[in-house]
This record gives C-alpha cells, sequence and structure tokens, in this order.
C-alpha cells in the first residue's frame, strides 16, 4: 500500500484524498473517474470545475445540489437562454458559489455547447488519451497533459470561458477520460 492511500474501516483501500469526508468518500466510490456521457451530464461537469477554480472540490460538492437547482439542471438548453435577471438570480443565492465571471461563463458555455455539431460529448471525448497505467502515488499524478492542453486550447477556440489546461485536466480526471485512481486503489475502473 502506498503512502498515499488508506485503509477505511470497511477494509478497502481508497485513494488518501477521500478519506476527509463522507462526502468525498462517496463521490470517489462511485462517481470520480468513472466514464460520463451526454452532453447535459458534461456541461454540468464542466460548470462544476470552473467554479472550483480556486477553491476545494469539497465546497462544490457540498453545494451541488443547489447548483443543480439553480442552473436548471444544467441543461444546456435552459440555461443557454438565462438572461441578466437570471444572473442577478444567482448571485443572489446563498447556495451557490456567486461569482459574476464564472456565472457569465456558464451561460456563455450553455450558448457555444448548444451550437455544436455534433456535440459537447463527442468534442470533449475526442481528446481522452489512450488507456496508461494507475499512477503509484500521488506525485505521479499530473495537473496538466498534453491533451488537457490541447482540449483547453480547443475550447477557448471555440469561445469557451473558465476551461484552462488544469480545469480540462480535473474535467477528463472526473468524467472518467483517464483514471488517476492509485495503482491499489480498490475502484477498478476496467470493468
Amino acid at each position: 500500500m502506498s503512502a498515499d492511500t488508506a485503509i477505511d474501516d470497511d477494509g478497502k483501500i481508497r485513494c488518501g484524498w477521500s478519506e476527509s469526508s463522507q462526502l468525498y468518500r462517496d463521490y470517489h466510490d462511485s462517481e470520480w473517474g468513472r466514464p460520463v456521457h451526454g452532453d447535459d451530464a458534461l456541461f454540468e461537469r464542466m460548470c462544476l470545475e470552473a467554479f472550483q477554480s480556486g477553491l476545494s472540490w469539497i465546497t462544490i460538492l457540498r453545494k451541488r445540489p443547489a447548483f443543480r437547482a439553480a442552473f436548471d439542471g444544467f441543461a444546456i438548453d435552459r440555461v443557454a437562454e438565462f438572461r441578466d435577471s437570471d444572473t442577478e438570480r444567482l448571485l443572489a443565492d446563498p447556495g451557490i458559489v456567486r461569482n459574476r465571471a464564472k456565472i457569465l461563463a456558464c451561460i456563455a458555455n450553455a450558448k457555444i455547447a448548444r451550437e455544436l455539431s455534433p456535440g459537447l460529448d463527442e468534442l470533449l471525448w475526442s481528446f481522452a488519451p489512450p488507456a496508461r497505467p494507475r499512477p503509484r502515488a500521488l506525485a505521479d499524478v499530473p495537473a496538466v497533459t498534453s491533451e488537457s492542453v490541447a482540449l483547453a486550447t480547443e475550447l477557448k477556440k471555440r469561445g469557451f470561458r473558465f476551461v484552462g489546461p488544469t480545469t480540462a485536466y480535473a474535467l477528463m480526471q472526473a468524467t472518467g477520460m483517464v483514471d488517476d485512481h492509485l495503482s491499489d486503489c480498490w475502484v477498478d475502473l476496467r470493468r
């Protein structure tokens, strides 16, 4: 077992970052790194990763139900129709991260995503790298890769906001485009 994993009270070895709260543990066990498809589902993850920028991921996890309610379930077609009054409503909502630039980026990104052909899912997944061995330690997990730089570059070229290479890589990790569970973690995404 690596120094970056932990054995929990259920006897399972997990990536050490998941041990600080039950919410992290549940997210780690059932969601993080599992393949996500569908334009709206990926749009939600893209928005949440942007809102996370500069904050702890636990903040976003705690606020995710409020984000989903505030952003109409992250349905691209609905968010793309948000108006100034929606921006003001969101800025007044204590359940979400009230950052004007991030809110405006989410709305603008919805407008761009709505016009994509063949769609956000296909665009994002076209940058997924080939499978690679799982990292042995947290130090082996990159913050940026050539694929995340290429993805961020393409998204920015299309007008998307808050999608730098680090955010793009976090999106790739969260949605299963890469598997960064540590090598001795019990979660097996190859099944």
